[in-house]
């Protein structure tokens, strides 16, 4: 008798892409024979992507029913890993209404399986709005008529995750850490491999494998005080205390991340109300019916170990907070466009010419610029002013750089983020930090006339309103100081 040939991968459409897991799916799926699309609200975003060339790129908001459908033709499992939590209040109702026009036109396009990534949580009893939404999506999906795998997970340990970042800082900037009495919860991390291990199983499963399993390290016996002590451990730190009060403070608390870490109070708020509850999994488990990893789960240390080795590596092919605009127009039009005739605008421009400089030495600063190469003028002035962003919630200047040297469109540099990029000629970065308006600032290097570099900087700012335009007003000292001093010091970078 002949052997049955195997199975053909399935023609998947990856939502959420540009993501801290879609951006580390999508390439694992390619590189087992999927055929993979991906969509997302901006193709610039997608298109500057490591594995573009490798994929159908199809922009699609999933609150949009048409694109939605145009996105699932010839579609045959769908990966469902959209979350709206960084867009601020009702984000529990766009995530529940993209959920919904999902499932109605999977099951109209014939999609034979939806794989959804939820996180942990108890079965009865009040949830975070952050867990409810989580779970609510769940359900509209296991309603719909397509089968839904669901696979559950809580703390996820990789570099540049969400969870990881908030443990990392809060032990190494907190020898003593009073905090709430939610890190004696029982909490069940899981490695980032594994999460991405059981995703891809459940995509290319022949067989039906739907219903709602658990994913984690196995370790359901750890606190969340035992991951910030372990953390320690593990990187070489000094021996770490964690004090925990007799009070939940879940909104305190949050604002304690928001301040402490680089996760801002949008996403650190629901994630705090969210650890008010035990996350340890439960039967049934992702391994009983999928295959497990071949070493078996990493445990809690050893993820710990691998995301300090991928960020020695300067290995972060995706982070917590690439899809951060989800809930914005991920590429709103530029200054220059013709769209913005009749609105207010305010730049402060600069122009310097270096017979002595190569453009492209100039470029390569200008694009190693922010993160720990800093903004090349006074750092005090914009310490302080990155510390009045944390305090009235914005990101303030503690997210840093993906990479050191090179950039690409949707990365965050501190509170700025990558609008868009001439390779070896322009950077675009829009305003992500509290201003009353719409901001952005414009970095270019051309050849000059007769030899030598033409840098060009210009920050443009769109006020909404009254309070906008006395915004700019008060800003516009800080610029004076700032902007030409920062002129002058990229070019001297880039003789140096």
């Amino acid at each position: 008798m002949s052997a049955q040939p195997a199975p053909r991968p399935p023609h998947v459409l990856v939502t959420g892409a540009t993501g801290y897991v879609g951006g580390r799916l999508v390439p694992q799926l390619a590189d087992r024979g999927a055929r993979v699309r991906v969509c997302g609200r901006s193709r610039d975003r997608l298109e500057a992507q490591p594995w573009a060339d490798r994929v159908e790129v199809v922009p699609a908001d999933l609150a949009d029913r048409m694109a939605v459908r145009r996105a699932l033709e010839d579609i045959e499992v769908v990966v469902f890993l959209v979350h709206a939590m960084a867009g601020g209040s009702g984000f529990e109702e766009r995530e529940a209404r993209m959920a919904r026009i999902m499932a109605e036109e999977a099951e109209r396009a014939q999609v034979r399986r939806i794989v959804y990534l939820s996180g942990l949580h108890p079965q009865s009893g009040e949830l975070s709005a952050h867990m409810a939404s989580r779970r609510r999506v769940g359900e509209i999906l296991r309603e719909g008529a397509v089968p839904t795998t669901i696979l559950e997970a809580a703390t996820v340990i990789g570099a540049g995750s969400a969870s990881f970042e908030i443990i990392r800082h809060l032990a190494e900037r907190l020898p003593v850490m009073p905090a709430p009495r939610w890190v004696r919860n029982r909490i069940e991390p899981v490695a980032v491999r594994d999460v991405l291990h059981y995703l891809a199983a459940a995509v290319l499963a022949p067989g039906d494998v739907s219903g709602t399993y658990g994913v984690g390290s196995g370790e359901s016996d750890l606190r969340f005080a035992d991951l910030l002590t372990g953390y320690a451990e593990v990187a070489g730190l000094p021996r770490r205390r964690v004090l925990g009060l007799p009070i939940p403070a879940p909104r305190l608390s949050g604002l304690w991340i928001g301040v402490v870490t680089p996760v801002p109070l949008s996403i650190a708020r629901p994630l705090a109300e969210s650890m008010q509850h035990d996350a340890v999994t439960r039967a049934p488990l992702a391994q009983e019916v999928l295959p497990a990893p071949a070493d078996g789960p990493m445990r809690y240390r050893d993820a710990v170990r691998a995301a300090l080795a991928a960020q020695r590596r300067g290995d972060l092919a995706s982070r917590w907070d690439d899809d951060a605009s989800l809930h914005r127009a991920p590429e709103e039009p530029l200054p220059e466009d013709p769209d913005w005739a009749g609105h207010t605008l305010n730049t402060d421009e600069r122009e310097l010419t270096a017979a002595d400089v190569d453009p492209a030495a100039v470029w390569r600063v200008i694009e190693g610029i922010g993160g720990a190469s800093g903004w090349y003028s006074t750092p005090l002035l914009w310490a302080i002013r990155g510390a009045v962003d944390l305090v009235i919630g914005g990101p303030g200047l503690r997210r840093g750089r993906r990479d050191p040297h090179a950039l690409r469109v949707g990365d965050a540099v501190d509170w700025w983020r990558v609008e868009r990029i001439d390779p070896g000629r322009r950077l675009t970065l829009r305003a992500e930090m509290r201003t009353g308006g719409r901001a952005w600032l414009q970095l270019s290097a051309e050849p000059a006339e007769g030899g030598g570099t033409c840098y060009r900087q210009r920050a443009v700012f769109i006020p909404d309103g009254l309070l906008g335009r006395l915004y700019w007003r008060a800003i516009s000292p800080f610029h004076a100081l700032v902007f030409p001093a920062m002129a002058r010091n990229i070019l001297d970078a880039a003789r140096r």
